[in-house]
C-alpha cells in the first residue's frame, strides 16, 4: 500500500505501471500492474501472479482489491490498470477480464473510475458501468 495520497489520475498511472515489476508470469510473460485508489486517499496496488495450474492464477486488478479488502477498505474511486510484454512497455491498453469487473461490481458503484494506461500521459478513463453493462450485484439477490 502506498502511504501519499494519490489525487490525480497521471499518479495512479504511474503507480499501475511500476506494480507491474512486480508480476509473476512465466508462462505468457504478459505483465499486468494495477493501482486501486480508496475513498480514503490511499492507494493498493497488484500485479498478475500465475500458476502452473492456469486456475490458481489471480490477475493485477484481483491482486490490489483482494489487498485492500483485507486490510478493512471498502470504498473505492478508481483504478489504473497497465499490461504488456514483459520488458516491454505496454503498447495497447490491458482491459480487466469479465472475472474481474464483476469484483469490481461486488465493492464499488457505477460510477467507479476505470483507467487503462499505456503511459502516464496515455491513458483512457470509463466508468464501471460503461465497461460493465447491466451489472449483477448483491441488490439483484436481495
Amino acid at each position: 500500500m502506498t502511504k501519499q495520497k494519490i489525487t490525480d489520475a497521471g499518479a495512479l498511472a504511474q503507480a499501475a505501471l511500476d506494480a507491474r515489476e512486480n508480476a509473476y508470469a512465466p508462462y505468457s510473460h504478459y505483465t499486468v500492474g494495477a493501482a486501486l485508489l480508496t475513498e480514503e486517499g490511499e492507494v493498493f496496488t497488484g500485479c498478475n501472479i500465475e500458476n502452473a495450474s492456469y486456475g490458481a492464477a489471480n490477475c493485477g486488478e484481483r491482486t490490489a482489491f483482494f489487498k485492500a479488502i483485507s486490510q478493512g477498505r471498502r470504498r473505492f474511486q478508481a483504478i489504473a490498470i497497465a499490461g504488456g510484454m514483459e520488458g516491454e512497455e505496454p503498447k495497447d491498453y490491458a482491459y480487466p477480464c469479465g472475472i474481474c469487473r464483476q469484483v469490481m461490481r461486488e465493492f464499488c458503484d457505477d460510477g467507479f473510475q476505470v483507467i487503462v494506461v499505456k503511459s502516464v500521459e496515455d491513458r483512457r478513463q470509463y466508468r464501471l458501468d460503461e465497461i460493465l453493462p447491466f451489472g449483477f450485484g448483491g441488490e439483484s439477490i436481495r
